[in-house]
């Protein structure tokens, strides 16, 4: 089996195996990453997620071109709402809570144009999608059965929020035993600190919960064996 390896991973350098990979894209929905969704209902400046859209697009590229194994999620809830608790739709004060209707159609629901991933990175025939009512993509889903079966033993992560969900997902992951890189400019977060605070809590104490990496180090693994 081919491995291939990122030498300017942190905190150290990270393998990976062909075919035993996937690619996680955590929630690059309309509804976080343009303009009239529930991100900007909280305030935020969405055009801050935008610079992680080049990057997935590349690595989804290269996943695509060996037909290893891709994962999209998307937070979204039923239309009743009975899996979206009240403490979570009641939080805060934004302009447009979960399962308002707004510019995109009922904020966070399942089936509503604010909740399909963006075109420039919109799934593939084949690829896993998975709809997640929380933060975490193993939470009430059967992502780790679908992986499992599949072989899969390492993640790479992208998307966003990197503090929120994917930072959950790679922790829920991490518990699970998948060996677990997060792509540093494949993911963003509306507030950049809190960025790069992800990241170094994610590598501290020799790869608590797993590595990162910039996109353009995964690539060259991946060139340097073809």
């Amino acid at each position: 089996m081919t491995t291939f390896r990122v030498t300017a991973a942190t905190p150290f350098e990270y393998s990976f195996p062909a075919g035993k990979t996937a690619l996680v894209v955590i929630d690059m929905q309309r509804d976080f990453v343009e303009a009239g969704g529930f991100g900007s209902s909280l305030g935020n400046d969405v055009t801050k997620l935008h610079t992680a859209i080049a990057p997935i697009a590349a690595l989804l590229a290269a996943w695509r071109g060996h037909a290893w194994p891709v994962v999209h999620t998307r937070e979204a809830h039923r239309a009743d709402l009975s899996d979206c608790p009240p403490a979570k739709r009641m939080r805060g004060h934004p302009t447009l809570r979960i399962g308002d209707p707004g510019p995109m159609g009922r904020v966070l629901i399942d089936g509503e144009p604010g909740a399909d991933i963006i075109p420039e990175l919109a799934p593939q025939p084949r690829e896993i999608v998975i709809r997640k009512p929380g933060k975490g993509m193993f939470w009430s889903t059967q992502i780790h059965e679908i992986l499992h079966a599949q072989g899969v033993t390492h993640l790479i992560f992208t998307g966003v929020t990197t503090e929120v969900c994917v930072q959950t997902s790679m922790r829920e992951a991490n518990d699970r035993g998948y060996a677990c890189l997060i792509v540093e400019d494949g993911t963003a977060s509306y507030f950049p600190e809190f960025k790069a605070a992800t990241l170094a809590m994610i590598a501290a104490q020799g790869g608590i919960v797993g590595w990162h990496a910039p996109s353009a180090a995964i690539l060259a693994a991946i060139q340097r064996v073809g």
